[in-house]
């Protein structure tokens, strides 16, 4: 039987209705289309939006980068287009039967082909002006915590500066800023347990703000029942953790020692930084190295408008940090340092 919040009524009077038993096989009656679909924070949101029996538009651009995404719904949920993020024509492909787009595109460092800008600015501006062209309802552009355009990061500029471009093409859309996220196949505890010298700059002082890329995950999907929600949404982790204490924390539960690297100067953290950039695949960039010197910004969480408690990091880090324990400290036990007041 159907109730009145199987209903959901976009903004432009077309109903939404979903039926069948709850789950993999269910039919939410949505249409959705995750940009960024392949990346670290995309693959969890289509899982989420799968399993509940969303069709999912799932653009590409290499082959191999989303054939994980084919099994997480049900026959013919998961619908994969190859697309390009400067073809207008291959975007409005991916976008004009959906009722919702969500935004996750975004570049970590820059490259020949595409620079901050070109992704976080022109790219994001592309998307919501395709979008708002088919009439989409909605529109969800995921930013960062840290977005400002007096930042001393390039990145966090960047940031900002798309979303001043997506609120101009797409009034209505909801910016969503997440702090730095860790899972699985992060690129933060993960890379802390590898190259912990890069995370000891600014002698470990630098304050974060870390979430579960679960919990961004889930506040994601949760938006796609609100018929809108204009404006900005900000989703840091519960603590404000320095640097030190995530360096500890990660010695603590591997049973590494913690390195007895120095901690570079910030000159020559630049200068090896600009020297890494000379082979062709990702190491560290000069702007990474500014952003280990910036604090998470402090402002409130937005958490209880999504309806999501996001969870503190200890419960989770072991999930992701057992495996780089020694045979025989494997199933030794779980030990957190003492956090600083």
């Amino acid at each position: 039987q159907r109730a009145l919040h199987d209903l959901v009524t976009l903004p432009d009077r077309k109903p939404i209705i979903s039926y069948g038993t709850p789950g993999y096989s269910a039919v939410s009656g949505h249409v959705v289309t995750v940009f960024g679909c392949t990346g670290f924070l995309g693959r969890y949101l289509v899982s989420k939006l799968a399993r509940m029996g969303t069709q999912v538009i799932v653009p590409y651009r290499e082959e191999d980068e989303k054939r994980h995404l084919k099994p997480m719904g049900d026959l013919g949920q998961i619908v994969s287009m190859e697309w390009d993020i400067r073809n207008e024509d291959q975007i409005t492909e991916c976008l004009r039967h959906s009722d919702i787009v969500y935004n996750l595109v975004g570049r970590e460092y820059e490259t020949k082909n595409f620079k901050y800008s070109d992704v976080h600015v022109g790219g994001a501006e592309r998307i919501a002006r395709v979008a708002a062209q088919a009439g989409v309802p909605r529109l969800v552009h995921v930013s960062h915590l840290n977005a400002s355009t007096s930042s001393t990061s390039h990145f966090y500029r960047t940031k900002a500066e798309g979303e001043e471009r997506v609120r101009e093409a797409f009034p209505a859309a909801t910016i969503v800023r997440p702090g730095a996220m860790y899972g699985a196949e992060d690129k933060f505890l993960n890379n802390m347990a590898s190259w912990p010298i890069w995370w000891k700059l600014n002698h470990g002082e630098t304050k974060i703000r870390p979430v579960h890329v679960m919990d961004v995950a889930q506040a994601l999907t949760n938006l796609m029942t609100v018929p809108q929600f204009p404006g900005t949404i900000s989703l840091p982790g519960p603590r404000t953790l320095t640097m030190e204490y995530l360096l500890d924390m990660v010695s603590s539960l591997t049973y590494i020692p913690p390195s007895s690297a120095p901690v570079l100067p910030k000159a020559f953290a630049l200068a090896l930084a600009k020297i890494a950039q000379a082979p062709w695949w990702p190491l560290i960039s000069p702007d990474e190295v500014e952003r280990r010197y910036l604090d998470d910004v402090d402002v409130p969480g937005d958490w209880e408008s999504v309806g999501v408690t996001p969870d503190e990091i200890e419960n989770h880090a072991i999930t992701y940090l057992r495996r780089y324990r020694s045979a025989e400290n494997f199933v030794r036990p779980v030990v957190f340092p003492a956090r600083s007041s």
